[in-house]
């Protein structure tokens, strides 16, 4: 029974108001200008009429050689996985089967949702649904099943567009990202555990979750579970918002806490993926890292914003232009870069090619600066440095945590390095500030390190109290790194 506090009094509204009305008196009741209006529950019935004929359901199917399916007897764990996750029992290898020997079957793989992007028979889903899929069944809510082909996936995004030989059919509206407030109700449809057609709703518990290199997402708690994968999220105006994609889980079940792609940004992404079966990406050829108020402190910048340049790649976009490990990228194409994961959206949101501003933070100066976006492509992989072929006996920096040795003229040769001082063993801080064995040390606190002796001078020289830049090669990566040494 709901209460209102009077001074010190706790009265209850319902008897009051069964007195009021037994003894016939009319009461108005006056409710306080400071108090907040209670709306009521929302009413999803007419937004699941409006939305639910868009909804799809998803299956995948694999092929499997008979032999490879009689192989071995799936244990209790992995029928449950399969229930559990796929929404489908997992096929018995001992099932009768009516192919013939050698022949390939198809065996069910898993189960999603989609929503239907276009009357003539696009599909909007998660790239985890289909990826890997050798057939996809598209199941619309009157019960008429179709193959499905893939028009093209985005691993990067989570999404998928897949299309089926139909016209006519009923497409959603998309919404605008930029109107969803948190707290708002916001309502899912999807196939959770191949339950067809189950309707969900809460609220919207955050927006721009970091979750992802290329994706700020939506937080929800609306239940979500295996199978709601790549169904709509909607908002109380029947429009598409997001994608229902993760779940933050410890047992496989819902815990309250779920996670959408924006719609707008998987729209721009099944636009390209529609026009070209792919998606380009720009990218600058930089590792970054957040900017950390120690970090700002040891540059010379007042506040802890942008991106960190740890490393450079040789031969890239960054290196062409002129940017340095220790750089801190502030602004791309007149864009305040707040925190470091809002660099990899706007460049990926790049056209390949195209010549944009930047505006870096470089030893305790503003630096405007032009790169040619490139196309995004597979990261190289990073190599330690040589080992020496003979032990060389190290100088130790306590106030580092490092044991340091003279570069062999071998190493120099390999690293196409003038100078430097290899890093033989780490401790702290140097293990904290994540050095490792093989590094190289190319400079500290702006100053080259050519050699040990240079490195040992401008360590006696450190003010103990404040962190200092270290830039180190790593393989063939210069990166750059902050450390704060011992007192």
């Amino acid at each position: 029974m709901s209460r209102r506090f009077l001074g010190n009094h706790s009265i209850s509204v319902g008897l009051l108001c069964a007195s009021l009305w037994v003894t016939g008196l009319s009461v108005a009741w006056v409710q306080p200008a400071s108090a907040q209006v209670v709306k009521g529950l929302p009413d999803f019935t007419e937004l699941v009429e409006q939305v639910g004929p868009s909804v799809v359901n998803i299956r995948t199917l694999e092929k499997t050689s008979p032999r490879d399916a009689q192989s071995s007897e799936p244990d209790a764990e992995m029928q449950e996985f399969f229930r559990r996750f796929f929404g489908v029992p997992m096929p018995s290898p001992n099932a009768p089967r009516q192919q013939r020997r050698g022949q390939q079957e198809e065996q069910p793989r898993g189960v999603g949702s989609g929503f239907i992007l276009s009357a003539d028979g696009f599909v909007m889903t998660n790239a985890h649904v289909v990826d890997g899929a050798d057939q996809v069944l598209v199941t619309l809510p009157d019960k008429r099943e179709f193959k499905a082909r893939l028009v093209g996936l985005d691993k990067r995004t989570d999404v998928a567009v897949v299309k089926i030989e139909a016209t006519g059919l009923p497409a959603v509206k998309i919404g605008e990202v930029n109107r969803l407030k948190v707290g708002e109700w916001v309502m899912a449809i999807g196939s959770p555990f191949g339950l067809d057609n189950t309707v969900t709703a809460g609220i919207v518990s955050a927006k721009q979750r970091d979750t992802g290199d290329y994706l700020p997402f939506i937080q929800t708690d609306v239940a979500i579970n295996p199978g709601n994968s790549g169904g709509p999220l909607i908002n109380m105006r029947g429009e598409v918002v997001g994608i229902n994609s993760q779940i933050y889980s410890r047992s496989g079940g819902f815990m309250g806490i779920s996670f959408a792609i924006p719609i707008d940004e998987a729209v721009r992404v099944s636009e390209q993926l529609r026009a070209t079966g792919k998606v380009q990406r720009g990218r600058l050829g930089v590792q970054i890292d957040q900017v950390s108020k120690e970090v700002a402190e040891s540059l010379g910048l007042s506040k802890a914003q942008g991106a960190l340049v740890r490393g450079v790649e040789p031969g890239s976009p960054a290196e062409k232009a002129g940017l340095e490990p220790g750089d801190i990228i502030l602004k791309f194409e007149g864009k305040t870069i707040d925190k470091s994961s809002d660099l990899p959206r706007m460049v990926g949101n790049t056209k390949p090619g195209t010549r944009s501003a930047l505006q870096v933070w470089r030893r305790g100066s503003m630096k405007d600066m032009q790169i040619t976006v490139g196309e995004f492509e597979a990261d190289k992989p990073i190599k330690k440095a040589a080992v020496p072929d003979k032990p060389v006996e190290g100088a130790v920096l306590k106030v580092l945590g490092l044991t340091v040795s003279e570069l062999t003229e071998a190493q120099k040769k390999e690293l196409k390095l003038r100078g430097g001082v290899r890093v033989d063993a780490v401790a702290e801080p140097a293990a904290r500030a994540g050095l490792q064995e093989g590094d190289v040390i190319l400079a500290l606190a702006n100053i080259e390190t050519p050699t040990v002796p240079a490195l040992e001078a401008l360590t006696a020289k450190l003010d103990r109290s404040k962190p200092v830049s270290l830039l180190i090669r790593r393989g063939d990566w210069a990166q750059y790194t902050v450390i704060r040494p011992t007192r």
